[in-house]
């Protein structure tokens, strides 16, 4: 079924104490401690691409012992049940030792093709990092991480995966908007799957700590186990090493940056501890996608004053992010000048992806120095007309540019005042774009194609999940899977999905959970 060899156990020091007990741990980057049993597990989900990259079968997916194992309530051979220890800066201050505080693992399988892949279970109970919580997870945060996992790797970005979604049966008590009215919710697990779920906060607490061997031990294990394909001189001294691998992390990190911007997706929580080494989204909390096109807005409730993580600012916060990583790095190093040079690589990856992110984004050929001002202009005039960010893109890809109407495009504003004062400048900024498609001397048909492939029919709107959640809460599953079935079709016009492309209703506006969420969703 799945054969586990479970490198990190085996080759990196944990801790001798074992159990839940909260403690700081020192000197390991693992601690042993069992899932906590739940009372009624159910399978509400699972992913066939995933399972079948495992090399699992839909009997095993179905099976009593995968239940019990994909619910904390048992394992199968080669499973072992551990949780990792990190640290990080959250909302740009250091948190000290943080950890897997809700997420244990299974284990490392390797699948027939020599693919390895971790699996962990997050919401199977209290680990030594949960910080006085009980590490368990509700229904609303499990359903949304599992939908959003599998939407973004049908998109094509970079992301962790999601195996399976398990109800639990128990109930959880949650405060969802820290207001001091904490409800019962029902529990669930979601089985996450990665290549690997080390993060930048992994590096930054031996850093934090001086523990420089440590610090050395986990580095060299994350470049053999996680960076095999880089082909160093087996002479070449480890800091000669990390700057190049660093820059390696660098040009992941901007190339995911690229593509999140590109359908507008908002992660909501950039701490570093929510960063991924191999350049993966990591941790689905309070995300969502723009929809009336704001490079200010979040998701989050909790970064609403400042607006950190908003959607225009993820670049740069993915860049900060890194630069916490070279400091910690950066004790491997006589001296830290090579990882300063290598942060480079993020400006001229992302810089280069974005430019090409955007021609493909507008049908274009390829990227010219005057189309900046173009974009530019059409940006602005979306943000002030509020204007659908995913229903634009479609139907700008639909038009003919031959005679361009601003009325074809009036289905993506939210409100008809803003229709009625912006159209004008929109008719003007048309025929501007339209000269600029002339120098491309693409088909309607050529051009139409082009801009379907990375302008997405389908996104996994705050309010679509928040109605999946509330009919899933009451034991009705099919809401889920229809998104389930729209998501992984997410760049086709699907008929029977029809009702899912709609634009945000006034209702989900300021509606819990269709707007914005708090850390806790």
């Amino acid at each position: 079924m799945l054969s586990f060899d479970n490198r990190l156990l085996n080759e990196l020091p944990g801790d001798p104490i074992q159990g839940p007990q909260l403690r700081q741990v020192h000197g390991a980057l693992w601690s042993r401690v069992d899932a906590t049993p739940v009372s009624a597990p159910r399978m509400l989900a699972w992913s066939p691409e995933m399972a079948t990259t495992l090399g699992l079968t839909a009997a095993d997916m179905q099976s009593d012992a995968m239940l019990q194992a994909l619910s904390g309530n048992g394992l199968l051979p080669g499973m072992q049940h551990y949780a990792t220890c990190y640290g990080g800066h959250q909302f740009g201050n250091w948190a000290g030792q943080l950890g897997d505080g809700r997420a244990i693992f299974l284990g490392e399988t390797v699948n027939a093709a020599g693919e390895r892949w971790e699996l962990q279970l997050k919401g199977a109970g209290a680990t030594p990092y949960s910080r006085r919580a009980d590490g368990r997870a509700v229904l609303r945060s499990s359903l949304r991480e599992f939908l959003c996992s599998e939407a973004m790797f049908h998109l094509g970005i970079p992301t962790t995966r999601a195996l399976s979604l398990v109800a639990t049966g128990d109930s959880v008590i949650r405060d969802m908007f820290y207001d001091g009215h904490p409800e019962r919710e029902p529990g669930a697990i979601v089985c996450r799957v990665a290549p690997s779920f080390i993060r930048f906060g992994h590096f930054e607490l031996p850093a934090s700590r001086a523990d420089i061997d440590l610090l050395r031990r986990l580095t060299e294990f994350t470049m053999q186990r996680d960076f095999a394909n880089m082909a160093f001189p087996a002479d070449m001294p480890l800091h000669e090493r990390v700057p190049i691998w660093f820059g390696e992390i660098c040009r992941r990190t901007a190339l995911l940056m690229a593509e999140w911007m590109r359908v507008g997706f908002v992660h909501g929580v950039m701490n570093t501890d929510n960063m991924s080494i191999l350049g993966l989204t990591i941790d689905y909390g309070p995300y969502g996608w723009i929809d009336n096109f704001d490079p200010g807005w979040t998701p989050n409730t909790t970064d609403a004053s400042g607006r950190r993580y908003c959607f225009g600012r993820q670049p740069d916060i993915a860049r900060w992010n890194l630069e916490r990583l070279a400091e910690a790095l950066a004790l491997l190093l006589p001296e830290p000048a090579p990882l300063v040079e290598s942060l480079g690589m993020f400006d001229s990856t992302y810089g280069q992806a974005w430019s090409q992110g955007l021609a493909a984004k507008f049908g274009l050929r390829d990227w010219q120095d005057d189309d900046a001002a173009l974009m530019s202009e059409i940006f602005e005039l979306m943000t002030r007309a509020e204007v659908d960010m995913t229903m634009f893109f479609r139907l700008l890809g639909d038009m003919d540019m031959q005679a361009p109407k601003a009325e074809a495009l009036r289905a993506a504003f939210y409100r008809e005042e803003l229709w009625e004062d912006f159209h004008p400048p929109l008719y003007s900024w048309l025929q501007r774009y339209g000269e600029r498609l002339k120098r491309d001397n693409l088909s309607q048909e050529a051009r139409q194609t082009a801009m379907h492939k990375v302008n997405p029919r389908f996104v996994l709107r705050n309010y679509l999940a928040q109605q999946a959640i509330d009919q899933a809460t009451e034991g009705d599953t099919s809401m889920l899977q229809q998104l389930f079935s729209a998501m992984r079709q997410p760049y086709d016009d699907l008929p029977q999905h029809a009702a899912l492309y709609a634009l945000r209703p006034d209702w989900a506006r300021q509606k819990a959970g269709c707007s914005m969420l708090s850390c806790s969703s």
